[in-house]
């Protein structure tokens, strides 16, 4: 039986056929839905949790200046005078002076002022008053002028400087000599207590009444 004989183009196209077969092979498998992104299981999205600082608790702050040290503590001020060393002025009676001496009161008579020794204070009234009614003596020295103040009972307690009016504040009892004796007790004390805070005028208070309500029983 006689082959039938294949011409030369029809060799050449099945040879062609059977390369391009041998080069590709089979058709390749369709991708199935997880292969097909696999970048979402690569890199996931961020989510809240990722950010750990926005859920922070407030414990985390650092903490305030006001924890770190004890707020200061503000130092007294001082209120008082300074202390010094210096004589007092503690003022007598120049009797029937006329005001030759000093400053002129009641009867004719006249105020002097004489000093102490240095004395160490830091409120010069109330040692000035105390120097006065602590004097015990009528007659001051050889000077001539006299104390009407030696017999009382008297006994400085406080003094206050309001503007250029200075008062003080005594306890106790006057034991005067006369009428005249009246103006000299209260123009020694009042003197005396000006020169010692520097005011212009003085008020005396005795166990809290004035002076002159006092001395007017007398």
């Amino acid at each position: 039986m006689t082959r039938p004989r294949l011409s030369a183009p029809r060799v050449l196209g099945f040879c062609a056929l059977f390369a391009l077969a041998g080069c590709f092979g089979p058709p390749a498998a369709a991708p199935t839905s997880s292969s097909a992104s696999p970048s979402a299981t690569a890199s996931p999205t961020p989510t809240t949790t990722a950010t750990p600082t926005a859920t922070a608790p407030p414990s985390s702050a650092p903490p305030s200046s006001a924890t770190q040290s004890p707020p200061a503590t503000q130092e007294p001020t001082s209120t008082g005078l300074p202390e010094q060393v210096a004589p007092l002025t503690v003022y007598y009676v120049a009797i029937g002076d006329n005001g030759t001496s000093g400053p002129m009161i009641g009867c004719g008579d006249s105020m002097v002022a004489t000093t102490t020794a240095p004395v160490r204070f830091t409120d010069q009234v109330g040692p000035s008053i105390g120097a006065l009614l602590a004097n015990k003596s009528r007659d001051v020295g050889l000077s001539g002028l006299v104390n009407v103040l030696y017999q009382s009972n008297l006994t400085y307690i406080g003094g206050e400087l309001n503007g250029s009016t200075i008062t003080i504040n005594l306890a106790g009892q006057f034991m005067l000599g006369g009428v005249c004796d009246i103006p000299r007790a209260k123009a020694q004390l009042e003197y005396t207590a000006m020169a010692a805070s520097g005011a212009t005028s003085a008020q005396v208070l005795v166990n809290g009444r004035p002076i002159d309500e006092v001395l007017s029983l007398k």
